[in-house]
């Protein structure tokens, strides 16, 4: 009996615990996502924009044409948006949107973005991109880049939406389910992240063996 009631409040405490661990993570990403950017000046090989909103690509395509990189790519684009729709929504000459802006179209979700932005950077031979997405989804869609490109230099872009330049976001039911769900989504992003660090770190290499010189 007394085993049994020990286990019991074991199960609580650590019940407990986890919940206020998850508490504190949301907190923290809730803070995050609501803070004014700190935006980067330096300049990278590519920009990558993911689709979710209209000023993601605006931002993605002032970046390009301010120079902090020489080539954009936008992804996740609806199949049914042509290419001179997206020219209107980036607000970009046609030369320099038809130079040097690419766009994605197969992507269906962040996991998706992470896959079409890593062929298009291994095409290029990139190894630094500015990620332009909004401040709430930015955590999610670095570990999910960071899982499938960890040589590449990931340089945050945050872009803060309107509705979360409230700083009392939990006043608001709009903003507080909206960084919620977004937690919820970013916890099996970072749990794949590390594990995939962890699988690399373990790998086993190959270790080269040299052959024997002839004897003549």
């Amino acid at each position: 009996m007394a085993k049994a009631r020990r286990a019991w409040w074991l199960g609580i405490g650590s019940g407990l615990a986890a919940a206020a661990l998850l508490t504190l993570g949301f907190v923290l990403f809730a803070a995050a996502a609501t803070r004014d950017p700190m935006l980067p000046v330096q300049k990278a090989d590519g920009i990558v924009a993911l689709t979710g909103a209209q000023h993601r690509i605006m931002v993605g395509a002032k970046l390009l044409a301010d120079g902090h990189a020489g080539r954009l790519l936008v992804t996740g684009v609806n199949r049914q948006t042509s290419s001179g729709e997206i020219r209107r929504l980036a607000r970009l000459g046609k030369r320099l949107f038809d130079c040097c802006v690419d766009l994605g179209y197969e992507a269906q979700d962040t996991v998706g973005n992470a896959e079409e932005t890593r062929s298009w950077a291994t095409a290029h031979g990139f190894s630094s991109l500015i990620v332009v997405t909004s401040s709430y989804h930015m955590p999610r869609s670095l570990v999910e880049l960071g899982r499938v490109m960890p040589e590449v230099r990931l340089i945050a872009y945050p872009v803060l939406p309107r509705q979360l330049r409230n700083k009392a976001w939990w006043t608001s039911p709009g903003s507080f389910w909206l960084l919620a769900s977004e937690y919820l989504k970013f916890l099996p992003s970072a749990a794949r992240f590390v594990v995939a660090r962890l699988a690399r770190t373990f790998e086993p290499r190959a270790v080269a063996t040299a052959e024997p010189a002839s004897r003549s």
